[in-house]
C-alpha cells in the first residue's frame, strides 16, 4: 500500500479547459462520476486526485477498493475481502447505511454492484468508481448492459471522464523535427489548414512541429521520461439527459457531447503532440484503433 498520493488534479496532465470541466464535476454535492480505460490507464490514480480535492474536513468519504493502493489522510478505507464475505455489494450496501458524504468504490463490474451504485448516487450521495470501457459515451452503453434503466442513468450520472497514458518525451533531450504529410494525415493535421486542436495551425510558410527524445542519461537512453493522460471529459448535460432517456447511439450522445465542448481522446492526443509531450506513435498506439 502506498502512503503517497498525487496532491490534486493538475499532476494528471490536463488542458486547462477540460481540467475545469472535471473540477465542477467533482464540485456537484450528488451524482455518479465514472473513470473508464483499460487496465493501467490511471483510472485509480485520477481517482484519488479528485477524492483529493474534496474538503474532508466537512465531507464524510468512504472508499471500497480492491485493494487499497494509496493511504489517504482523514478517509475512510476498506478493502475487499471475499474470504469473509465482504465484497463491493455488500461493502456497498453497508456504507449506505452509514452518514457517508462522498463513497469511492474500486470498480463497476457486475448488475449487482452498479445497480447499488446508482441507487446510492439517486439517494444524494457522490459516488466515485471505474468503468472498463473504451470511450466516455460508452460508458453509458455498459451501464445499461448491467441492467440500468436509461432514464435511472440519465438521473444518476454527473459525467465520465475516459483516458489512456502515453509516454512523455523527455524533456532533456527533446528535439524538433518536420513530420512527413502522411503522419498528418493520419492525425487529422493537413498542411495549409485554419485550425488545429488547440487554436490556429501551422500554415505551408511556417510547418507543424513535433518532438521526439533523442535519448540521454535522465530518460535511460529510450527518448522518453514519465507519462502523461489523455482524456476525454463527458458532463451530463439536460441535452445528454434527454439522449440517454431516450436511448440514443453512443454517436449521437458523443456528437452532442462534442457540440457542448467535449474533446475527445484522440483530440486529447492531437493536443499532446502539438505540445511537443508526447508522440505520434504513442498516441496512435492508445487511441487510433
Amino acid at each position: 500500500m502506498k502512503s503517497n498520493v498525487l496532491t490534486g488534479l493538475k499532476q494528471l496532465g490536463l488542458e486547462a479547459d477540460d481540467e475545469q470541466r472535471l473540477r465542477s464535476l467533482i464540485a456537484k454535492p450528488q451524482g455518479m462520476i465514472l473513470v473508464t480505460g483499460p487496465i493501467g490507464s490511471g483510472k485509480t490514480t485520477t481517482l484519488y486526485a479528485a477524492l483529493n480535492e474534496v474538503n474532508i474536513l466537512t465531507s464524510n468519504i468512504i472508499t471500497i477498493e480492491d485493494p487499497v493502493e494509496y493511504q489517504l489522510t482523514g478517509i475512510n478505507q476498506v478493502e475487499v475481502d471475499t474470504k469473509i464475505g465482504l465484497t463491493f455489494v455488500s461493502g456497498l450496501r453497508s456504507i449506505l447505511r452509514q452518514d457517508a458524504d462522498i463513497l469511492m468504490v474500486g470498480e463497476v463490474r457486475d448488475m449487482e454492484t452498479a445497480t447499488v451504485a446508482v441507487r446510492a448516487a439517486l439517494t444524494g450521495q457522490q459516488l466515485f468508481s471505474t468503468l472498463h470501457t473504451i470511450d466516455a459515451p460508452s460508458a453509458i452503453t455498459t451501464l445499461g448492459n448491467f441492467g440500468i434503466q436509461p432514464y435511472l442513468i440519465a438521473s444518476a450520472l454527473s459525467g465520465v471522464v475516459a483516458q489512456r497514458l502515453v509516454r512523455r518525451v523527455c524533456p532533456e533531450c527533446r528535439r524538433w523535427y518536420t513530420p512527413s504529410p502522411t503522419v498528418l494525415r493520419q492525425l487529422g493535421l493537413v498542411p495549409g489548414q485554419q485550425e488545429g486542436p488547440s487554436g490556429p495551425a501551422p500554415t505551408q510558410s511556417r510547418p507543424w512541429q513535433f518532438a521526439y527524445g533523442v535519448g540521454c542519461e535522465a530518460c535511460y537512453y529510450t527518448g522518453y521520461l514519465g507519462r502523461t493522460g489523455l482524456f476525454e471529459i463527458l458532463r451530463v448535460s439536460d441535452t445528454l439527459r434527454h439522449l440517454i432517456t431516450d436511448r440514443a447511439s453512443e454517436q449521437a450522445i458523443k456528437a452532442a457531447a462534442v457540440r457542448e465542448g467535449m474533446h475527445t481522446l484522440q483530440q486529447s492526443g492531437i493536443t499532446k503532440i502539438v505540445q511537443g509531450a508526447t508522440t505520434p506513435p504513442e498516441v496512435m498506439r492508445e487511441v487510433y484503433l
